[in-house]
């Protein structure tokens, strides 16, 4: 449990320090905004894949 924590903490301050520096998250190609109205739909389609992919390499090395 102590790692799982160490490791959220970690993603969370890399995360912040990404954002700090103008990492567009939320903004990629691929990340779709329709807007109608005064409704809007947003599928963050890349941002999500990407979170995704960070997230499985930082459980895997951890795991071992």
């Amino acid at each position: 449990m102590a790692k799982l924590l160490i490791v959220v903490g970690l993603v969370l301050v890399a995360a912040g320090i990404a954002a700090q520096l103008g990492f567009p998250f939320g903004r990629l190609p691929g990340d779709f905004a329709f807007r109608r109205g005064n409704s809007t739909v947003y599928l963050p389609l890349t941002t999500s894949l990407l979170a995704s992919v960070v997230l499985s390499v930082v459980f895997m090395f951890f795991r071992r």
